[in-house]
């Protein structure tokens, strides 16, 4: 979920905008939540995505081994290159290969998920995990840096606020204490002045003992301004779900077509009744360690669930139809421009890998082929990222 923290009259004033919800803090003032795909779900794509996990619960194995070998689509192969890393592998990163594969979902119930097409990408690294508290908390250190959410509103982006309410903070995921219709994103989500990545609950909270969960709170260019201080970059949408896949290529999750192999839970989603009750059966009711999980094939850790991960792509919900138009497309790296009908007046990049609050109740954004959206100058409890080079 994003905080927008800039109202566009045009969309503000439009009570059909269903993804935009206005939160009131402090006196008369607003701000625009701009509600990523995730919670933008409708009941038609939960139950296909729904069907789509029982339908493949059981079949083709679903385990963490071997990727696919290769295959013809559409008269062209498929597969992981076999070349081998091109030196040793800097600290903390993994070399994905690069290679063809099939991108996407057409059965998951995701309109901007569809058609699936065919993209080769050239090998990289990869981060082994999203960034951590302890790897930001160095970067904040070394340079000073003060995300998005510790910087005051700028009155200019909302009209009419008073200066004593224009505070620093961030959405933090706050689960009310009932059942409650899946209608109103706003009714589990609250601006918390004082939120930020290294108070991640607002005042009081801290990231002590949490140094190697994901940092949290980050909108895109806080994530853009780490990568180019550490020498690296934010991957493509291409890049990271080829990386997800780890060479299972088709397969519904990064770790095949099971959502529970063996009965284990494979990633930090949802568990129990969304909003209100997560059981935590997987060990966590909240972001988890980054290691906490087993890695894909490629020994990438967290490409499903815990935290959406930053894309450097604009988001569009046309533009796989596009790609699928060209053929094999080689290094795709998004469109010109961002467009996202729900919010048009806000731009938006493209997420990945789901977080933990996805459900198969009300978004199951942890396919590996499904896409998330997110305003870029927003972060939120449940977002981070990792880098490439």
């Amino acid at each position: 979920m994003k905080f927008s923290r800039k109202i566009k009259k045009n969309v503000a004033e439009d009570p059909k905008s269903r993804s935009l919800l206005y939160l009131q803090f402090g006196v008369g003032v607003v701000l625009t939540i701009a509600v990523v795909t995730m919670y933008a779900c409708d009941a038609r794509e939960n139950q296909a995505a729904s069907n789509t996990q029982s339908d493949h619960a059981g079949h083709h194995g679903g385990s963490n081994n071997g990727a696919s070998p290769v295959s013809v689509v559409n008269g062209a192969p498929t597969g992981v290159n076999t070349a081998p890393a091109p030196g040793p592998a800097p600290e903390g990163m993994v070399w994905v290969p690069g290679g063809t594969f099939r991108m996407g979902c057409d059965d998951c119930g995701m309109p901007d998920a569809a058609p699936v097409h065919l993209v080769t990408v050239d090998g990289f690294w990869m981060d082994k995990t999203p960034i951590t508290n302890a790897q930001f908390e160095k970067f904040v250190k070394a340079t000073g840096y003060k995300t998005i959410a510790e910087h005051k509103p700028d009155p200019k982006d909302i009209p009419g606020a008073k200066a004593e309410d224009l505070v620093p903070g961030c959405a933090v995921f706050t689960p009310p204490a009932q059942d409650i219709p899946l209608d109103n994103p706003y009714a589990w989500w609250r601006y918390v002045h004082g939120a930020n990545w290294k108070n991640p609950e607002g005042p009081g909270s801290s990231i002590k003992g949490r140094e190697d969960h994901p940092v949290v709170h980050i909108a895109w260019d806080d994530a853009e301004a780490y990568a180019k201080w550490a020498g690296k970059r934010l991957p493509t949408e291409a890049e990271f779900e080829f990386a997800a896949r780890g060479g299972l290529d088709g397969k519904h999750f990064a770790w095949g077509d099971e959502l529970k192999p063996g009965g284990k839970w494979m990633a930090n989603i949802y568990q129990g009744r969304f909003p209100s009750r997560n059981t935590g059966e997987d060990g966590y009711i909240a972001t988890s360690p980054v290691t906490a999980f087993p890695p894909n094939n490629f020994g990438l850790y967290d490409v499903a669930g815990n935290v959406w991960q930053w894309c450097s792509d604009w988001y569009r919900p046309d533009y796989f139809q596009k790609l699928a138009a060209q053929g094999v497309v080689k290094n795709p790296k998004g469109p010109a421009d961002s467009f996202d009908p729900q919010e048009p007046g806000i731009p938006k990049r493209v997420q990945k890998s789901g977080s933990f609050l996805c459900s198969d109740q009300y978004c199951v954004r942890y396919l590996v082929g499904s896409r998330g959206k997110g305003a870029a100058d927003s972060g939120s409890s449940n977002v981070g990222f990792r880098t490439v080079k």
